[in-house]
């Protein structure tokens, strides 16, 4: 799979040819969308950090786009998982330097995705955001190394929001605690989306958790 994506205006700085940056920003849309959706996050990011937006590999409908097909909601097959993961890891190892840090921003499937980074390559990702989303069942390779280091992690879901099943609700809010050092938000009245107090909160989270990253 060959991803596209749309990058900020300070993305160059990233690229292998050029001393590395030491951490970029991924957005990843979630089901049915495009790599448009999440750039309203940018503003979120710390001054000077670069992002790019990925165009996840599968078309569902004309424009419209997927990381892959839902066939037990809250709970996907783990090899379609896998190959959207390694679909995003290989754009990676093109796009920049192996010394750079992966910041993923992941909203419902999206969020899946992001989580997927951090459990694939621990030590390649720092503060990732996981809005709307989930974990997968399925044991990961960085599962056991997670559990020693437990990174920071935010997760925001809408108190009202019923597209995630259940299921996969619960067992994200099992995992995230024993693999990580969970900001954890629930916001009253908000569905499956995202609003200002989440936003706020995004923003709040990455300026700390950025803050000794030298941009």
């Amino acid at each position: 799979m060959t991803l596209h994506a749309i990058t900020s205006s300070g993305w160059a700085d990233a690229s292998p040819a050029t001393d590395a940056a030491p951490a970029v920003a991924l957005f990843l849309h979630g089901f049915g969308s495009h790599e448009r959706d999440l750039i309203a996050l940018a503003p979120a990011l710390p001054a000077g950090v670069p992002w790019a937006s990925l165009r996840a590999p599968l078309e569902v409908q004309p424009q419209r786009f997927a990381w892959f097909h839902i066939t037990r909601p809250g709970n996907p097959d783990p090899a379609v998982v896998a190959e959207a993961t390694d679909a995003i890891w290989e754009w990676a190892d093109a796009a920049l330097s192996p010394e750079t840090r992966i910041v993923p921003i992941g909203f419902s499937q999206g969020g899946l995705m992001a989580s997927q980074l951090l459990r694939t390559a621990p030590d390649r990702v720092l503060a990732p955001v996981i809005l709307g989303g989930f974990v997968q069942a399925a044991p990961q390779p960085g599962d056991a190394r997670l559990r020693d280091t437990r990174p920071a992690v935010f997760s925001g879901r809408g108190a009202d929001d019923h597209v995630i099943a259940a299921a996969a609700v619960e067992r994200t809010d099992a995992w995230l605690p024993t693999h990580s050092t969970p900001t954890d938000r629930r916001y009253p009245g908000l569905g499956h989306g995202i609003d200002s107090r989440e936003f706020a909160d995004v923003r709040d989270f990455l300026a700390e958790q950025l803050a000794a990253v030298d941009r």
